[in-house]
């Protein structure tokens, strides 16, 4: 039996040595069990997830070997017994249930959350350190939003399913991350798989969009997947929707998206906004700035990005968020709102952008939002909604 659990471990140690952080630890996890047939259903569960244990630690260093802090890495994790920690490591699996002070005591360990995320004074002033940092050690849940007019047979099919979820009103299910929404719900016609505080971010565009007296021109400059966009259609189908990505690509698997959403009345095209836009006399009343960050705020889900973390790349990001914002904003008609969000906890990228906003632009800051997932085991975005109305 020990042996099958070497296994798992050496694998994991083999492949955390290997992977160079240049794709996403799952893709890179899923070539790998592709080519390697050898592994059933359940080692590609307990390898990988020994492999996002030892990401979740991220800049902490322990003067031992891989192997060490891979298990390091499971016994800070794990709040229930573990069948690999069981069978090789007994006594701490004893403890798993132990806090993390009281854990790093018992391994006689000298390091706080400072030396897995060295970068605290970078934060926004509204997180909290202890609480965000202890949020790497947890993988959030599955989050999926219900479309209007589908909550009663997706309610029946989960309970038929007999599967534990939380419906959060109106229109948010929480859901173990071992589910697949895929094999049992029609995605992007009867649910969007989508972050909790994603869907959050409906009340700002709602807010926007009910108070605009004229039809919504809507704009989503950063479009990335489309889910916002099918967001605020699903809040007022009624919208002239246009989508910008700087990647044709991307643009592609959102064209797709909107068909099976049923959405056809839209406008779509590639933009640089890091670049001034060609001369347009096109303006939007509500643009939404979905802008690419450091992704700081979903380090718990992709724990790979904060162990190939460096601090120079939040200058990187503020400078190119400036660029689009500044671009972007320019397009915003006379009586408009200007949604700026990103899913980054660094001031750098939130409240130091929203300053620039107002400084730069004859805009009013009609509300931020710091939407703080590391709470609820989520994402944390922020968001700030500005108007270029005098009233």
């Amino acid at each position: 039996m020990q042996s099958r659990f070497y296994s798992h471990l050496n694998s994991a140690v083999r492949l955390c040595s290997t992977y160079d952080g240049l794709v996403p630890i799952a893709v890179y996890l899923k070539k790998y069990f592709s080519e390697n047939k050898k592994f059933g259903s359940k080692d590609r569960k307990q390898i990988s997830h020994l492999c996002y244990c030892f990401f979740r630690l991220g800049k902490l260093i322990l003067n031992s070997s891989t192997e060490e802090k891979v298990l390091v890495g499971l016994f800070l994790c794990s709040t229930e017994s573990n069948e690999l920690l069981a069978a090789l490591k007994p006594n701490w699996n004893e403890k798993v249930g132990l806090s993390f002070d009281q854990k790093i005591s018992f391994l006689n360990l000298s390091i706080s959350f400072n030396d897995i995320f060295p970068w605290k004074e970078e934060l926004s002033e509204d997180i909290d350190f202890e609480k965000y940092a202890e949020s790497f050690l947890v993988q959030p849940d599955l989050f999926i939003r219900i479309r209007p007019g589908c909550n009663e047979k997706i309610i029946e099919k989960l309970d038929e399913l007999k599967v534990k979820y939380e419906l959060i009103p109106p229109f948010s299910i929480r859901l173990p991350n071992s589910f697949r929404v895929d094999l049992y719900f029609d995605l992007d016609k009867d649910v969007v798989i989508q972050d909790y505080n994603s869907q959050q971010t409906s009340r700002l565009i709602q807010d926007g969009i009910s108070k605009l007296n004229s039809e919504t021109t809507f704009w989503d400059c950063c479009a990335g997947s489309g889910g916002k966009s099918i967001m605020a259609f699903d809040i007022n189908p009624k919208i002239n929707s246009t989508v910008s990505d700087v990647r044709k690509s991307i643009l592609e698997n959102l064209k797709q998206r909107f068909r099976v959403a049923e959405i056809v009345d839209y406008h779509s095209f590639v933009s640089d906004l890091t670049k001034p836009p060609k001369s347009t006399d096109k303006k939007y009343n509500f643009i939404l700035a979905d802008v690419p960050c450091t992704g700081s705020g979903t380090w718990s889900r992709t724990p790979e990005q904060l162990y190939y973390f460096e601090k120079d790349k939040i200058e990187y990001f503020a400078s190119l968020q400036r660029k689009i914002v500044s671009n972007a904003a320019a397009q915003l008609a006379t009586e408009g709102y200007f949604l700026y969000s990103t899913c980054s906890i660094f001031k750098e990228e939130n409240e130091q952008i929203v300053k620039f906003i107002q400084e730069k632009f004859n805009l009013q800051l009609v509300k931020t939002e710091f939407l703080k997932g590391y709470e609820i085991k989520a994402d944390t975005l922020f968001a700030a909604l500005f108007t270029s109305s005098k009233v």
